[in-house]
């Protein structure tokens, strides 16, 4: 199984949208508190649709029991990185590490030892990131298509 990660998200819609990509791709959300949401908002049970009870949702009180939870090893996605997500070889049990909208992943987060490398989605130079829902769907399926799509149809 494959883990995502969302450290601190801030905007319900976005955590919404992952929590139907945790469902369509088997994978394990993992929420680090403090949430900038309640997890019963309307905001994210739409973005989610009927979803929720088949999707595989995790909220930590901190971010190390987040990173304990994945039993792999943790990629963190930023926009400070020289690698792209497509040069990384994923395993079974990785955990792909995404930072609050505003602000991306604080250093501090970046620097843990459980983080393997840092890793960055390319984009057209002179525009700041991509939503952070579209951003774990491209880094996920990237790691699902190298392991060949297990459970998938």
């Amino acid at each position: 199984m494959l883990h995502v990660i969302f450290y601190e998200p801030r905007i319900a819609g976005n955590t919404g949208n992952a929590i139907r990509l945790s469902a369509c791709t088997g994978s394990m959300l993992h929420l680090v508190e403090p949430l900038c949401f309640e997890m019963d908002d309307a905001k994210l049970r739409r973005a989610g649709l009927d979803y929720h009870d088949l999707a595989h949702v995790q909220v930590h009180p901190d971010y190390e029991s987040a990173l304990a939870a994945v039993p792999g090893r943790i990629w963190a996605f930023t926009g400070h990185a020289s690698k792209f997500h497509t040069q990384i070889e994923y395993a079974d049990g990785d955990g792909l590490l995404f930072g609050p909208e505003p602000t991306g992943l604080p250093e501090e987060a970046m620097a843990h030892p459980r983080v393997a490398e840092r890793v960055r989605i390319p984009m057209l130079p002179g525009v700041r990131s991509l939503n952070l829902a579209n951003s774990a769907s491209i880094g996920l399926y990237e790691a699902w298509r190298q392991l060949g799509f297990p459970e998938g149809v």
